[in-house]
């Protein structure tokens, strides 16, 4: 019997009844459009993001065939790869000679005939701004040329044309406030050159840098240099060659082969897109293979896997409601014949219209969506897109995927609309049928496998463990969803109405609402998952960020000597320019005999100053030395972490040398010191210094209360001044200083070990100088602030300079928690709404009745905004668990492969936190679901209209 004419009647049904129920329809196909339309995107996205090849070599190159370049080896022969990336010496080579090293290599007669070319040289420069100074970089490209199109475009304005103009890349004229027109003048030679356009770099959108004629910065540069010794010469890079081929011929394979012989390494655009054999390659037979393809993360691998799942879910609600609406069509079906498994067919063949509806809506419009936010995408990634890549297969994927999703999603109504019988569904009663007790039990065990497969996974570093046993555990919290719902319907015994009407609602309806609460789980859990491990990372990077200054801060420190460094003005210019608070805290510098920031040429021709660590428990890091490996190999990471932070081992494995201190990291200054900068407010060390005795902050150096201070007193010839009154041998000397012991959390302090007071320091027969300045900032400074800044301190002579704090802690995880939690909110806003819907299309009979025995019109409003309350905060509640599991089991995976790095060298930092993303979690758990339920509150009519009993 061919079953085709059965299949075609119930399309032709599922066809017309999506057309008849208009609303309906869009809702489910909205539901399917809207995962699709988010796989689209971000396919569309991540292939046109990622450049190819060919966009890769434009980016570099330009138009241009092919760039060459001679190496620091002088014309010796060179072999080379096709990508021009790895080159060296041939193997068995002698190394070059530093005589053959310094002779100059002809880079343009190894250029293919016939072809021509543009030179490429950049330099580091300081120029003006409109608020100040700031640092950049200028290249010396002739940009206009069509060989650079594709690499640099111009977007305002005019290339420059004469050797006394320049062009600038859009972010540094919005960072430096100029516009075309303005004149731009570079530091040290001052010459000046007016600003004629704006370009961008498509491949780097962020790049702030300036171009320039060849021969218009750096040749005047160094001729100023050449008559003013004062001036420092320009530090060019060296010259490259950006070469365009014969016509039709290129750079071929051969001509690079010719180019290795004298020395040049070439990257051809030809050759790297169409490389030759390995055979042709003299370097391949020397190079090991290696895959360039990267393997997926664990993250990205667990978190796809969840998806996958949670678009299934998606749906259910959907399909759960047409069934519903669906269901005096359905008896029809069976009045007049229709088996079970074909009244099933009707409603599998609804969910194969509409999904396929939807699949074709949603790729539609995730082409729509990413070519309209295109800018904004490219803005954000920092690059242009080469064209928008789309990869048909891929494509074709998605939308089979959600074909089969609304299919799947159709199942499970389906089944149940087959088993009602054909009264029910003409009487519309909804009969009675006992919930099963076998798929809570598979849910159970299903759960504790789950958990248990992810966290043996994340132990074992299987991340195929994690992703499996994460969607294992979803599973099971699926299979236990209608005994939680059931078990809801328990707790409004003591509540008011419209609470307790809702619960039980909830509780009677599994099966409309379970599938609605697994769909607000399925989001929430994979927003929570990555959320958690976004925390936690984040968590993990600061803690082993070590800061250049205390957070807040900013130093003035003095780049020249004695009276020289003209400090007072300097400080001026700072707190005219800065957003500083309070007063400023000035520090000094010691050192014993000659200075060595000074006499540092002769061996054994300056003093040295020493604070000698003791020994032993307390004094020596356990983690350094003999015996550390057999420690590393017994302790736990939250013990390395411990130890690490422990005084003994502060300075062991980093330490900050700033503020003129060298390795002792000894400061001269007072109380005002410890308030600004260390943050130390303790009236016990502010008297200490002031009564003469050192400020410790790292009490790993004291014993019983002093510290041992070596210094030896040598003096330089050359210091004629200091020699004359220290005649004869280096003198050593070895002090015992009482000091006031900071708290052990100091010893963390950027840059300083121990704050001595000047006489203190004088009295030991140290020299003292005034130094720099701790400054206490009330914001971070703005671009403008900063370039104010150095061009005051210019202007001051331009002997002193400002250290602020490199902190980049705050990065881009605020953002990502922000969109993530954004993002589950509007799947919990949107499956509520779903099965709040769904709910008043069953309860219509319910709300009849509550209005003919009294209820106030209210009610009904009140009971729409509780249904979709409880719905969201279940889902919210039961997503946030479930996604732990992946999260919990992916930092353990972290954890594995920190603790065998920290096993091999015990400085290694194991700690891999788990750290909850309390508001991510807090916007999911309480401020969605009240917004679901006052949203469901608002848009429900209070008014109801009394139907007339049939017959």
């Amino acid at each position: 019997m061919n079953p085709l004419p059965g299949w075609r009647a119930a399309f032709r049904i599922a066809r017309r009844d999506a057309v008849r129920a208009k609303g309906r329809s869009a809702l489910v196909v909205a539901m399917i459009a809207l995962p699709v339309l988010g796989v689209t995107a971000a396919d569309l996205t991540y292939r046109s993001a990622l450049p190819t090849k060919a966009e890769e070599l434009t980016g570099e190159l330009g138009a241009a065939d092919a760039r060459f370049s001679a190496t620091s080896m002088g014309p010796v022969k060179l072999q080379q790869m096709p990508d021009g990336v790895n080159w060296g010496t041939p193997r068995g080579a002698p190394d070059p000679t530093p005589e053959e090293q310094e002779r100059p290599v002809d880079v343009p007669a190894t250029f293919p005939e016939g072809s021509r070319h543009l030179t490429e040289r950049s330099l580091p420069a300081s120029v003006t701004t409109r608020h100040g100074i700031t640092d950049t970089q200028i290249t010396e490209l002739r940009i206009a040329d069509p060989m650079l199109r594709g690499r640099i475009e111009l977007t305002d304005g005019a290339y420059p044309r004469a050797k006394d103009e320049i062009a600038a890349t859009e972010d540094f004229i919005e960072a430096s406030g100029l516009s075309i027109g303005d004149r731009v003048t570079v530091r040290g030679p001052d010459q000046s050159y007016t600003l004629t356009g704006a370009v961008e770099l498509p491949a780097d959108l962020r790049a702030e840098s300036l171009y320039a004629l060849p021969g218009s910065v750096i040749a005047p540069w160094q001729k100023t240099a050449d008559r003013d010794k004062n001036i420092l010469p320009p530090q060019a890079s060296d010259p490259k060659w950006l070469v365009q081929g014969p016509p039709g011929a290129g750079v071929t394979w051969q001509n690079i082969l010719a180019a290795n012989e004298k020395g040049v390494v070439v990257i051809s655009r030809q050759v790297a897109l169409d490389p030759p054999p390995d055979s042709e390659v003299p370097m391949a037979a020397t190079t090991d293979p290696y895959d360039t393809d990267a393997e997926m993360t664990a993250a990205v691998l667990t978190v796809t896997a969840m998806a996958l799942l949670e678009i299934v879910l998606l749906a259910g609600p959907a399909f759960a409601v047409g069934a519903r609406r669906s269901r005096r069509q359905l008896g029809l079906v069976g009045s007049c014949g229709g088996t079970r498994g074909q009244v099933r067919a009707v409603v599998l063949a609804g969910g194969a219209v509409l999904g396929g509806v939807g699949a074709v809506a949603g790729v539609g419009a995730g082409f729509g969506l990413t070519a309209l936010f295109r800018p904004m995408i490219e803005d954000y990634t920092g690059s242009r897109f080469g064209e928008l890549t789309v990869r048909p297969w891929e494509i074709l994927g998605i939308a089979v995927l959600g074909l089969v999703t609304g299919v799947l999603a159709a199942l499970a109504p389906a089944i149940v609309a087959g088993r009602q019988s054909v009264l029910e569904s003409l009487t519309g009663r909804r009969g009675t049928r006992r919930g099963s007790r076998v798929l809570p039990v598979i849910g159970v065990i299903a759960l504790t496998a789950g958990v248990a497969v992810a966290v043996y996974g994340g132990v074992a570093g299987d991340t195929a463990l994690v992703a499996g046993g994460s969607v294992l555990a979803e599973l099971g919290v699926l299979g236990c969803i209608p005994v939680i719902v059931g078990f809801l319907g328990r707790l409004g015994r003591r509540l008011p109405l419209t609470p307790r009407i809702a619960l039980r609602d909830a509780a009677r309806n599994r099966g409309r609402t379970a599938p609605a609460v697994a769909a607000v789980m399925a989001a929430v859990a994979g927003s929570v998952a990555i959320a958690t491990y976004t925390s936690s990372n984040a968590a993990e990077q600061a803690y082993d960020y070590a800061p250049n200054l205390t957070p807040g801060t900013v130093a003035l420190m003095a780049a020249d000597i004695g009276d020289n460094a003209e400090l007072p003005r300097s400080r001026a210019a700072v707190e005219q320019s800065f957003p500083v608070s309070g007063g400023r805290a000035d520090i000094g510098r010691v050192w014993a005999g000659s200075d060595c920031s000074v006499y540092y040429e002769e061996e054994n021709g300056c003093g040295t100053l020493e604070l000698v660590k003791p020994t032993g428990k307390g004094h020596s890091c356990p983690l350094k030395g003999k015996g550390a490996k057999e420690l590393a190999l017994r302790i736990s990471a939250d013990e390395h972490k411990r130890l690490m932070n422990s005084p003994a081992c502060m300075d062991e494995n980093y330490t900050m040398v700033a503020f003129g201190t060298g390795t002792d990291k000894i400061v001269v200054g007072g109380a005002d010191v410890l308030d600004s900068y260390v943050k130390l407010e303790d009236p016990a060390a502010a008297k200490a210094l002031a009564e003469g005795t050192p400020v410790l902050l790292n009490s790993a150096y004291a014993k019983n209360g002093e510290v041992t201070l070596k210094a030896i007193h040598a003096y330089n010839d050359r210091d004629k001044k200091n020699r004359a009154l220290h005649p004869g041998k280096a003198r050593i000397s070895t002090d015992r200083l009482k000091v006031h012991v900071a708290p052990d959390r100091y010893a963390a302090t950027p840059g300083i070990r121990m704050i001595m007071p000047e006489k203190t320091a004088e009295g030991l027969g140290l020299h003292v100088e005034d130094y720099g300045s701790f400054y206490t900032l009330n914001r971070d400074p703005t671009d403008a602030e900063s370039q104010a800044a150095h061009a005051a301190l210019d202007q001051a002579g331009n002997r002193a300079y400002l250290m602020t704090s490199d902190e980049r802690l705050r990065t881009d995880d605020d953002t990502i928690l922000l969109i993530l939690a954004l993002f589950a909110g509007v799947v919990t806003l949107g499956a509520a709404a779903i099965t709040t819907g769904l709910s008043k299309a069953d309860a219509e009979a319910d709300l009849t009745t509550l209005s003919a025995v009294g209820a106030p019109p209210g009610v009904r409003r009140s009971l729409s905004g509780f249904q979709c309350l409880v719905v969201a905060l279940t889902g919210v509640l039961l997503g946030t668990a479930a996604g732990l599991v992946p999260a919990v089991a992916l930092r353990l995976t972290d954890l594995r492969a920190a603790l065998a790095d920290m096993r091999e060298d015990p400085m290694e930092s194991a700690y891999t936190p788990i750290v909850m993303p309390w508001e991510t979690i807090g916007l999911l758990a309480l401020v969605v679901p009240v917004l679901a339920g006052l949203l469901a509150a608002g848009l429900t009519s209070s008014r109801l209209t009394l139907a007339r009993r049939a017959g």
